[in-house]
């Protein structure tokens, strides 16, 4: 295929063009994770370009995190990302184990702390009532994450001060541990980027996109038991969700 061939005249450079259609074929899936894409000199015959343009369109697929290059050997699809369902409330290493990978938990500080009016309002407690703050560095396979830091109701707080919070999830404490049941749990997502002191946790430079995540989560009765902001590394991990088509009334046009 030559670039006359390739795509409709666009603003696109070169390189551009060529990168897109590269990416798209990995998002549908044409080539697998692991797999080798074609080299540089195929990718020149196939588009008719220089090689320098190639190793553009290389590049930028490489600095987002779709193929890795491994000198002498060629340029390979990223492998699959680790990912957790949003449709399941599910803890962090519940969902690790299941793909079978290897979580820990980096304590930062437990401690008890006056409720900011945010945090009180989520919690459904009056301003400045007590509670434990509780900030963590997640581990996946050794690296570094994301970083939470959550709040509990004094109360339900103190008693996770005894057990272990290096290995377990909170999730699972509330429950099996404290006697806790969980209900359900609401979440609000957003880009931004890492201040310094994220950063430094995630090992990633200052200013880099990081997701985060605000997420109150209510016991069985409906009570509001725990809130938490997460900041996570999206270059290493992925959140899904499987949206459904809501069916309108037929009698409404």
């Amino acid at each position: 295929m030559s670039l006359a061939e390739f795509r409709p005249a666009s603003t696109l450079t070169l390189h551009s063009r060529i990168r897109e259609e590269l990416r798209e074929r990995i998002l549908r899936g044409d080539w697998q994770p692991q797999q080798r894409v074609p080299s540089e000199s195929e990718l020149m015959a196939q588009y008719g370009v220089s090689r320098i343009t190639v190793r553009q369109a290389m590049g930028d697929l490489e600095r987002i995190g779709l193929i890795v290059r491994v000198p002498g050997k060629g340029s390979f699809v990223s492998p699959a990302k680790p990912f957790q369902e949003l449709d399941r409330l599910q803890g962090f290493a519940e969902a690790m184990r299941e793909l079978g990978h290897a979580t820990a938990n980096r304590l930062l500080r437990l401690r008890s702390v006056e409720a900011d009016e945010r945090v009180a309002q989520r919690l459904a407690l009056p301003a400045g009532s007590k509670v434990t703050e509780l900030q963590r560095v997640r581990l996946l396979d050794g690296r570094p994450l994301s970083v939470d830091l959550s709040w509990l109701p004094h109360e339900l707080g103190t008693r996770l001060r005894p057990v272990d919070l290096v290995s377990h999830d909170v999730f699972r404490l509330l429950e099996h541990e404290l006697g806790a049941p969980l209900g359900h749990a609401d979440l609000v997502l957003d880009a931004v980027a890492a201040d310094d002191d994220v950063a430094a946790l995630l090992e990633l430079p200052p200013g880099a996109p990081v997701l985060r995540i605000e997420r109150l989560t209510h016991d069985g009765r409906g009570r509001p038991i725990d809130y938490e902001h997460l900041h996570c590394r999206c270059d290493a991990f992925q959140y899904r969700l499987r949206l459904h088509r809501r069916r309108h009334d037929e009698n409404i046009p």
